[in-house]
């Protein structure tokens, strides 16, 4: 039996399963083309729920699906993290993890500080980000990507823009850390990006 066919979104408005703001401003970015409204699921005053999964691309759909069963509307989730070559690949799927502090607010300087003290004496500087996409409809169909990029980290973080772990990472034939980058430049080589491609060729259009 062939696989069917890749479900296609139509126009219309699209809940982001995250409270992310920098999520959020880059995935309106991406999916400004396609005529596509997009509120956030921290707009709506949905809950974050548990992330149990133990890929990104479980994390993802978990977000995606209970906001859109929440909210009647197809909804676009995004799991992402930072992995560090010395660390075993970690933080992996627990990088938000690694920033959380106790009164529920995320500290990412604290993340990139833990991140340079593990890693700290390692000769092998390799790291990466991966993005992956989910796209549900209230009826529990998904469609979901993944997008990664290479790179190295380095320490102290630098630059002041973008989210995350961003001021520490350097993409494999850059100098500037995501950090340093305008987002223009960030949006031609990040993971969020190449992911979205992959999505876009998949369902939109």
């Amino acid at each position: 039996m062939p696989a069917p066919a890749p479900r296609r979104l139509g126009t219309g408005r699209v809940v982001l399963a995250s409270h992310n703001v920098g999520k959020l401003a880059e995935v309106r970015a991406l999916l400004l083309p396609y005529g596509q409204e997009v509120v956030s699921a921290k707009e709506l005053g949905l809950p974050e729920p548990a992330e149990p999964a133990e890929t990104f691309l479980g994390n993802a759909a978990i977000k995606a699906l209970a906001a859109a069963r929440a909210t009647g509307l197809p909804a676009l989730s995004d799991d992402s993290g930072f992995s560090v070559a010395a660390l075993g690949g970690a933080p992996g799927v627990r990088t938000a993890d690694w920033a959380q502090c106790p009164d529920g607010t995320r500290d990412y300087a604290m993340a990139m500080a833990k991140v340079a003290k593990l890693a700290g004496d390692a000769t092998d500087r390799r790291a990466w980000f991966t993005s992956a996409l989910v796209l549900a409809w209230p009826d529990g169909h998904t469609e979901g990507v993944e997008g990664q990029v290479h790179g190295h980290w380095v320490a102290p973080p630098r630059g002041q823009k973008g989210f995350g772990y961003d001021p520490m990472f350097i993409p494999d034939g850059e100098q500037e850390t995501f950090g340093e980058m305008p987002p223009e430049a960030k949006a031609r080589l990040s993971h969020r990006s190449r992911a979205f491609a992959a999505l876009a060729a998949r369902c939109l259009g």
